[in-house]
């Protein structure tokens, strides 16, 4: 069993779950005019570009999910040939850019650079296990 890339899947979960969670709290909630879509874009956004944002937000929850389902099955002992594949170090880099783009869109003020980086480092380490 590799612990990195196990680490690194639960991680994963977590970050989507939290990011779907607070995004409907803290950003959508205020943007619903009673349905389950968010249609509300004030002055700025039309009704279509609330739809796709709302879209878009989950699509990174829903894609990061899969990358923990990914790495659940690399966890096992009897994927442990591919541990060090050029599709484990794509996802580390993929993990490690999303970590700068927050970061740096952020100024740093957001935490979820934090927790993608920490998961780019659990599965950069578990290639090496």
């Amino acid at each position: 069993m590799n612990r990195c890339f196990l680490a690194a899947a639960v991680l994963l979960l977590i970050i989507g779950l939290v990011h779907s969670l607070l995004g409907e709290r803290l950003i959508f909630r205020r943007m619903r005019a009673g349905g389950f879509i968010p249609t509300q874009g004030g002055p700025v956004l039309r009704q279509a570009h609330v739809r796709i944002l709302w879209a878009s937000w989950h699509i990174v929850t829903v894609l990061g999910w899969g990358l923990a389902a990914m790495l659940f099955w690399l966890a096992d002992a009897s994927a442990a040939p591919l541990a060090a594949s050029p599709l484990v170090q794509a996802l580390a880099l993929a993990l490690l850019l999303s970590a700068a783009l927050v970061l740096v869109g952020t100024c740093g003020r957001h935490p979820g650079w934090l927790g993608l980086l920490a998961a780019a480092g659990l599965v950069a380490a578990g290639a090496w296990a």
